[in-house]
């Protein structure tokens, strides 16, 4: 359940057989790890729930991870909102979902600039010490603390999302305030259909231009999935 949902390991581009394949090579390495503890069930009934039990944390470690993919794409949407480009959307294979142009373009460079970060071995060894603090059968739901930990993530969408198209944003409202200026002065002039292309350049040439902060975005949506993660696993024993 892990690797089914985990980023860059979870992605529907990626071939069933390998994600399976890379699961069954994880749980053996991981069964000569992990300390062997005492595990008490009931019968078929109680197994059953036990194996049940155990999906579910997973689901959740790798969902709090995966979780924060969302903020490029919500980061995107915004930007091409401001220049004009936001009826332009293509499905994107890998979230099953439809997403803007310029909001599929950074989540594939920052998927690329976390892929070179070593954050696959973060989430194996995170995955990995989550047994010492959740034993197997010993996961205990916290729904309060699950529930802090989603409207902390909503807070931080908005944060860092709105951070990521700040130069966009900054660019087009000076350019909007030039457009109602030059409108004044020249009123015979067509603003609305001179703006659409002005903006449109000014958005891609900002974009252009801020290409060398991707690192720090990536900074901050890898600190961001290592904030959910500890906070789903706290939520959990």
């Amino acid at each position: 359940m892990f690797v089914a949902v985990a980023p860059l390991l979870g992605q529907t581009n990626v071939p069933t057989r390998i994600k399976a394949g890379f699961a069954l090579f994880f749980t053996i390495v991981l069964y000569n790890v992990v300390p062997s503890t005492e595990i008490d069930y009931a019968g078929m009934f109680g197994y059953s729930v036990l194996v049940v039990k155990e999906g579910i944390t997973g689901l959740l470690i790798g969902f709090a991870a995966n979780l924060c993919n969302s903020i490029v794409l919500f980061a995107g949407h915004m930007i091409d909102t401001e220049i004009g480009l936001a009826m332009a959307t293509e499905y994107d294979p890998s979230t099953r979902m439809t997403v803007t142009i310029s909001g599929m373009l950074y989540n594939y460079f920052v998927l690329l600039l976390l892929l070179v970060s070593d954050l696959i071995g973060y989430l194996i060894a995170a995955f990995s010490e989550s047994y010492t603090l959740i034993p197997i059968g010993a996961a205990s739901f916290e729904w309060d603390n699950l529930l802090t930990a989603l409207i902390r993530y909503m807070t931080d969408l908005m944060s860092i999302g709105f951070r990521i198209m700040l130069p966009v944003f900054a660019v087009v409202m000076v350019m909007n305030c030039i457009l109602g200026i030059m409108a004044k002065v020249s009123p015979q002039m067509n603003m609305f259909s001179v703006g659409i292309q002005i903006k449109l350049l000014a958005g891609l040439a900002t974009m252009f231009l801020t290409i060398f902060l991707l690192p720090y975005i990536a900074s901050y949506i890898n600190t961001e999935i290592k904030q959910m993660i500890v906070m789903f696993i706290k939520s959990m024993y």
